[in-house]
């Protein structure tokens, strides 16, 4: 059973997380590089660009590459401390195997590949071929992640396949295909720059994607106006025109609001919306069937403010709507986001400079990760795994007769869910940890102790990896050649400038051995990563995120290439919709009405505070790379409660005050950080931390019904003082 051999304690001790605070060879030791390496960011979905100091198969340092044109040598935190990665003393340098009592033991990748093949085969003899699940992370290049989606549908041949940016932006596609018919930020972000109102909801900017501050900053410059949309007064909106303080969970209800006010202004865009929508009239009624002061008393949010906001953006020439996870991680994220892309559409600001819609992309490969691998219902190109026609296609790129194509399978806690009920019995994962990121981790924890058997594939040990037969030390960022694509939709290069260390293994051999061992080795042969995006290449073509007329040799040379880019002398398109013609079978964009629905949990007697959750500047996402970076750890070590003065003196809680925030489902005791800027009756914890520190002890297994994504933003939960943090053992 895939359960801890020995105690957190001395898996910590062994593996860590430890900090660490020099880079290879030490400060003074390093000397003078003998190569700097072009490549970009391991982290957030900016894919900024950087330059890595290779010394002796070492990387020592960094450089900034100001010729990248996205950040032009800028970087944030994280960005900075990411080399420090490379060679860290936490890192896996062979394959391990669980030895209840031990630990973790190293073994031979022979033990390893067979252990693993031989259960998957057992499994699937006795269970079937679904028994056997992959879940996945988009901190792997656009090459892993076509491999894994290959690799789970040919060489299992199981229908189980999910991913990490299950947690991500999946509401956000979601929307944007019910609206456009196509999965991609609308603009690239030079058009920022050029808009005269800017409205971000959702998105903590200057925390969560450092970089895109920048060019809001050079819009207000020019004399842009900032709309701040949030629980909290984030950085960027501290400094911001108009700040909405909604309570979460009620953005949509804010959204259709703003709408119902463009239209009794007369500040739509009548002929934009004759000429190139459908569905206006059923959202038009919707928004003029609830009253400002109804939506007001549902969103926290003053009528004068809601009004000011929608005339900000109807008055204006050019707009850019942004947004993130914020209004994304929740049962209604989907709705949430329609309704932002119903005032976009119903100013008809789209498809010319200064005028557009961007979703800002978490994680590192965010974008292109669903495009062309491992999403439970998507096969390369952004195709739909239930369309014949897309099911045959991909099926003769692949060799394989389309009867043996699996069929939908299930979104990531859905598989976690299927874990726990027995259903499944065998898992492998690569660069995702459940224990931490999914919402309800008690229950996750029960999930995974239930498994037959479990093979991780990563480079620190992650929690979750706490749980694995097998573990098999893989590859960082910087160890593989690839691509990767950016909130924008730009496909850029990541270079390799350095090889494993020890006995750790590129992940895509770990996968062509894999698949080899199962016998099936005959679809996957390659020779390098750039033959695997060659094949990616031909299954994008005609599809929506079509990625044909892209090489690793023009990716070079133009510091990217946007995708779409159906030929090789196509250019590129930065920009979607400047012809107006949206990518439905009519050509048209789509209204969706979005009437008011409660969240799964809403605040009652006994749990009546909102809890939400989101990230901090200095961590990412989980943690396992972050949480072991001095640098990083000198800044935020621990996770804290954020929560108003006014809230903190009813309950007699001060600043530094250890206190206890506990939902249905679990708890965290952490020190209070009392601030003016947070919502009287909501509190906020960042997630980055495991175990008895985890914001996602609290939260809920309750999922958008369309994108399948938890609802990690709204939580209901009863706070009180406590006396010190808790000791018990984990």
């Amino acid at each position: 059973m895939a359960k801890p051999p020995v105690s957190v304690s001395e898996l910590i001790e062994k593996f860590g997380p430890h900090r660490n605070d020099e880079p290879a060879g030490g400060w003074r030791g390093r000397g003078e590089p003998d190569k700097l390496v072009k490549t970009h960011c391991c982290f957030c979905g900016q894919q900024c660009g950087i330059q890595l100091k290779v010394k002796d198969n070492r990387v020592i340092g960094f450089e900034p590459w100001e010729e990248f044109p996205f950040n032009e040598g800028k970087l944030c935190p994280k960005g900075v401390k990411r080399y420090m990665q490379n060679n860290h003393p936490d890192r896996l340098l062979s394959p391990l195997k669980r030895v209840k009592g031990k630990g973790f033991v190293p073994i031979e990748w022979e033990e390893a590949f067979s252990t693993t093949v031989s259960e998957i085969k057992r499994v699937q003899e006795k269970y079937g071929k679904d028994a056997v699940a992959i879940l996945s992370g988009v901190s792997l290049t656009n090459e892993k992640s076509y491999l894994v989606g290959k690799f789970a549908r040919v060489a299992l041949q199981t229908k189980e396949l999910d991913y990490n940016g299950r947690l991500c932006m999946v509401s956000a596609g979601a929307g944007n295909k019910k609206a456009f018919g196509i999965d991609r930020a609308a603009n690239y972000w030079d058009d920022i720059v050029l808009a005269d109102v800017i409205l971000c909801t959702g998105t903590n900017v200057a925390e969560c994607s450092p970089i895109t501050t920048d060019y809001i900053w050079r819009a207000r410059d020019r004399g842009a106006k900032l709309i701040m949309i949030d629980p909290r007064v984030t950085p960027l909106a501290r400094t911001c025109d108009l700040h909405l303080p909604v309570r979460p969970g009620t953005d949509s209800a804010l959204m259709t609001a703003m709408l119902r006010v463009l239209i009794e202004e007369g500040m739509v865009n009548e002929e934009f919306i004759q000429d190139h929508t459908n569905g206006w009239e059923e959202t038009k009624a919707v928004a003029m069937a609830t009253t400002l002061e109804e939506a007001s008393r549902i969103c926290g949010v003053h009528v004068d403010d809601i009004v000011k906001a929608a005339k900000m953006w109807g008055e204006a020439k050019t707009s850019f709507l942004l947004h993130a996870r914020g209004i994304e991680h929740q049962t209604k994220g989907v709705d949430n986001v329609v309704s932002c892309i119903n005032l976009v559409l119903a100013t008809g600001r789209i498809g010319r400079p200064g005028c557009g819609y961007g979703t800002i992309t978490g994680q590192g490969n965010g974008q292109g990760g669903r495009e062309h691998g491992h999403k439970c219902d998507q096969l390369p190109g952004n195709r739909d795994i239930e369309n014949p026609e897309h099911r045959q296609y991909i099926a003769d790129v692949w060799g394989i007769p389309e009867s043996e194509m699996p069929v939908k399978g299930h979104s990531a806690q859905e598989i976690m869910n299927l874990i726990h009920e027995g259903v499944i019995k065998a898992l492998i994962s690569i660069c995702f940890n459940p224990v931490v990121s999914l919402p309800d981790s008690n229950y996750t924890r029960e999930a995974l102790s239930k498994l037959e058997h479990y093979t991780v594939i990563d480079f620190f040990l992650s929690e979750t990896a706490h749980h694995a037969d097998i573990v098999m030390a893989g590859s960082l960022h910087e160890e593989e050649e690839g691509t990767s694509t950016s909130a924008e939709g730009r496909v850029i290069r990541i270079r390799q400038a350095v090889t494993p260390p020890g006995k750790a293994m590129e992940d895509t051999k770990i996968f062509l051995e894999l698949a080899k061992r199962l016998g099936r080795g005959e679809f996957f042969q390659y020779e390098s990563s750039e033959d695997i995006f060659n094949e990616l290449r031909v299954a994008s073509k005609g599809g929506t995120a079509d990625y044909y007329g892209i090489t690793y040799k023009r990716i070079e040379d133009e510091f990217g290439v946007f995708w779409p880019c159906p030929e090789i002398g196509h250019p590129g398109t930065p920009r979607l919709f400047e012809d107006l013609k949206f990518s439905k079978p009519d050509g048209r964009a789509v209204f969706n009405p979005t009437p008011y629905r409660p969240s799964a949990e809403e605040p009652d007697e006994e749990y009546p505070v909102i809890l939400t959750t989101g990230r901090v500047v200095m961590h990412y996402l989980s943690g396992t790379q972050t949480r072991r970076l001095g640098g990083l750890l000198d800044l935020c070590e621990e996770p804290y409660v954020e929560i108003h003065p006014t809230l903190a003196e009813e309950y007699g809680i001060k600043d530094k005050n250890w206190m206890c925030v506990e939902s249905r489902r679990g708890k965290v005791t952490l020190q209070a950080k009392v601030v003016t800027t947070i919502r009287p009756d909501t509190v906020f914890i960042p997630y980055h931390w495991p175990g008895k520190k985890a914001a996602n002890n609290m939260t809920g297994r309750f999922l958008d019904p369309v994108s399948k994504i938890p609802e990690f933003k709204k939580s209901v939960v009863k706070i009180s003082r406590a006396d010190g943090p808790d000791t018990t053992p984990e």
